[in-house]
């Protein structure tokens, strides 16, 4: 489209399936540079990606031909095909149902990418449910406990 102009950033966060502590630090770092070039492959930039045993933080830059829903259907199923291939587990690897995804001005670009940088430091002090809660709470998104990323029963 001529003269469309456009910068738009998604901050997404998605948990293994029951918030299982399954992402090990030996292969974290892979696992983390194929969710950033499958993110990539779906035409959008993927700036950062990080995260913590239980859950993944993405940061990228999309173009409004893309629909978040479809990157995160890819992403999800690709990296856990990806994963379960490697046999870094003895289980079946699976990322739980759904996402969270908050939008961001270029103005705050450092700010969530030093903040997905620092995951570590952040979850010394401040559970997962916690983290995402306050988050949706920052951004007064209205949602239902039932539905929240769910431990194992």
């Amino acid at each position: 489209m001529a003269n469309a102009y456009f910068q738009m950033y998604a901050h997404t966060i998605f948990a293994v399936k029951y918030r299982a502590a399954q992402i090990q630090g030996s292969w974290k770092h892979h696992l983390m540079s194929v969710i950033g070039n499958l993110t990539n492959e779906t035409g959008c930039k993927c700036i950062i990606v990080n995260g913590m045993p239980d859950h993944v933080h993405s940061f990228l830059g999309f173009k409004p031909t893309i629909r978040i829903s479809d990157v995160m259907k890819s992403v999800k199923s690709k990296s856990s095909k990806w994963l379960n291939e490697q046999g870094y587990l003895k289980e079946r690897f699976e990322w739980q149902a759904g996402y969270g995804c908050f939008t961001y001005s270029e103005s705050q670009v450092k700010s969530v990418f030093q903040y997905i940088q620092e995951q570590e430091a952040h979850h010394r002090n401040l559970s997962f449910l916690d983290e995402y809660r306050k988050i949706l709470e920052e951004f007064r998104v209205n949602y239902d406990e039932a539905y929240i990323f769910k431990e194992m029963e």
